[in-house]
């Protein structure tokens, strides 16, 4: 299970955040719009809403932040319609990348997200051209920081609560579920009372792709930025080993 994790990525990418949080913010209230149009504003009911208002608390979103943005969603007949369109495509030496959007514009969010790859050096392809790189996978992990029980205990607790494996880095505990049984585990280990630092389906790849010319890593890192800046995206994942 070594190199999942990639915990001190995900450190260093909230650390970089840090001063972004509304824009994290935002992106989380366009899938709490989403979640409730879907399934209703009520979490007791919407299993979607459940793990989004999770996914929230873990980025420390305020719970008041939180209730308004539910019931704008519910609340407002006028509210923007966001359409999920996911995009798939390469980098420099064949770096597979996944970007997940939101948008209300889909011309606006193509042209962009092709922007960002070619000024990268990369290049859109086509639906599925890399997607089979990738295991779609409900993951939680948990920062050793934060927790203060043993690691068998976890494990068992995770494992009991119906996770497919557990894995122990230097720095946190990784737990991986199917896509279908995340939001059970997520919810039995929140009732337990084990935080998290994140926890979300995400699409985990097969195999890590390094670069070492200069060049390439300026590149995909041009790639990963001008993604980031855009408001339209809201996931985006790659094989690129950043270490």
């Amino acid at each position: 299970m070594s190199g999942h994790n990639k915990f001190s990525n995900i450190k260093h990418k909230k650390e970089k955040n840090d001063a972004a949080k509304g824009k994290i913010f935002t992106r989380i209230g366009r899938e709490i719009a989403v979640a409730v149009k879907e399934g209703g504003a009520d979490p007791n009911n919407n299993g979607k809403l459940r793990d989004i208002i999770a996914k929230a608390k873990a980025q420390n979103m305020p719970n008041d932040t939180i209730d308004r943005s539910i019931k704008k969603a519910a609340g407002d007949g006028d509210a923007t319609n966001y359409e999920s369109v996911t995009y798939e495509g390469y980098g420099p030496n064949g770096i597979a990348i996944i970007v997940e959007t939101l948008t209300d514009n889909r011309n606006r969010t193509a042209a962009n997200v092709r922007n960002a790859f070619t000024k990268g050096g990369g290049n859109v392809g086509t639906t599925g051209c890399v997607s089979f790189m990738f295991d779609k996978k409900g993951q939680i992990l948990i920062d050793k920081e934060e927790y203060e029980g043993e690691a068998d205990e976890l494990m068992m607790l995770a494992l009991d609560a119906g996770a497919e494996d557990f894995a122990e880095e230097d720095d946190s505990f990784e737990i991986l579920t199917s896509p279908d049984d995340f939001s059970e585990v997520r919810q039995k280990l929140e009732d337990a009372g084990i935080p998290m630092a994140e926890a979300d389906v995400t699409m985990i790849p097969q195999t890590w792709v390094s670069l070492s010319d200069e060049g390439d890593i300026k590149k995909m890192n041009r790639i990963l930025d001008l993604l980031d800046e855009d408001d339209d995206v809201q996931y985006v994942y790659h094989n690129y080993d950043e270490e």
